[in-house]
């Protein structure tokens, strides 16, 4: 029972660690860029930049790790294809690579 709470709480810190480094890469990429590129744009600071990687998760659903990302694989069509269709998708690729050449 205290293995798995020492995992959690490893997991945890590893998590907040990961945050704060992410959000300070933000935040010296911001400071950095924003303001030399656009005349009216300040600098942020470390709580701006930690919200600002926050909105851009939800806007745009970057870090990866979503659930059932591993489920819809590239294989996934592939694998929901039955003997025949993928017998003539395997005769279509290999007949347009012969006329080709």
């Amino acid at each position: 029972m205290r293995f798995g709470r020492f995992r959690f709480l490893k997991f945890v810190a590893l998590a907040l660690l990961a945050i704060a480094v992410l959000s300070a890469v933000v935040m010296l990429l911001w400071n950095w860029l924003v303001p030399a590129l656009f005349a009216g744009a300040h600098a942020i600071s470390f709580a701006q930049a930690v919200g600002l990687l926050v909105l851009s998760r939800i806007l745009f659903g970057g870090f990866r790790g979503r659930p059932g990302w591993h489920r819809h694989g590239p294989g996934a069509r592939w694998a929901a294809l039955s003997d025949e269709e993928r017998e003539r998708l395997r005769e279509g690729r290999c007949g347009a690579r012969r006329q080709q050449t």
